[in-house]
């Protein structure tokens, strides 16, 4: 209980009003409200920087004659709060060769192609953009022929800066690629077709019996219906010929 300055209850202390009395409740809720609001904006900036997440993902091996193909290469940071410069370079080891030989570099947003007939034209950056940060570091081969079958390397060259230092990575990611003439399935869409038709096929038959079955229970509903009104018209002419009857006697 709150008291005033000549020891009574603070509700009946000289100059203490109702107002009074209602800031006091309220000073307490004000001070949760405002732990409560601090607490929601922490949460929501935590959340807001995670939101940008980076998942490294194995690029896909077999490529179509013709086509166009992705290669992927995504390198992520450790942390992704601390600041850092990529770059990149791509090489290449043709199937039957035995070297490997640079074909493209990419740094602050500029594609510098080496010189090779198998990849003049025919290489798109897909990567990141807009950033010195590269973590997706990706490329396009267009018009895919056997000549791209091989090995390819994506040498990844990050420096990170911290508060009193710098850091420098490097990391190698490695993709083999075979040229087809058509596309193989894999073994996941063809169960999943597989799977798709067999749920087809069951919810039809599940869908004929319910038809079937509502039917015949509308059916069996109408002819009792039926009947039923058969026997009161049937009542009902039994009854009209009695009194007919009694009418005829009576007279």
């Amino acid at each position: 209980m709150l008291f005033g300055g000549e020891g009574l209850p603070a509700w009946q202390a000289p100059g203490w009003g109702l107002t009074s009395l209602v800031e006091s409740a309220q000073q307490p809720l004000e001070a949760e409200m405002a732990v409560s609001l601090t607490s929601q904006r922490e949460t929501e900036a935590r959340v807001s920087s995670a939101w940008g997440g980076c998942v490294e993902v194995d690029s896909e091996t077999e490529a179509v004659y013709g086509m166009t193909f992705k290669i992927l290469c995504i390198s992520c940071k450790r942390r992704s709060e601390t600041t850092a410069e990529t770059f990149t370079e791509w090489t290449f080891r043709q199937k039957g060769t035995e070297e490997f030989v640079k074909i493209l570099r990419y740094e602050n947003e500029v594609l510098q192609l080496e010189e090779d007939e198998r990849f003049e034209g025919r290489v798109v950056w897909n990567g990141s953009r807009g950033t010195k940060d590269l973590q997706d570091l990706s490329i396009f081969i267009t018009n895919v022929t056997y000549n791209h079958s091989g090995d390819y390397e994506c040498h990844v060259y990050r420096l990170l800066f911290f508060e009193n230092y710098e850091h420098n990575t490097s990391v190698v990611k490695k993709i083999h690629l075979e040229v087809v003439d058509k596309a193989n399935r894999d073994m996941a869409s063809i169960v999943s077709e597989i799977m798709m038709y067999v749920l087809i096929v069951v919810l039809t038959i599940w869908l004929v019996a319910e038809m079937v079955y509502c039917y015949k229970k509308v059916a069996a509903a109408t002819e009792a219906a039926a009947q039923e009104n058969a026997s009161e018209y049937l009542a009902i002419t039994s009854e009209s010929k009695e009194n007919c009857t009694g009418v005829q006697v009576a007279e």
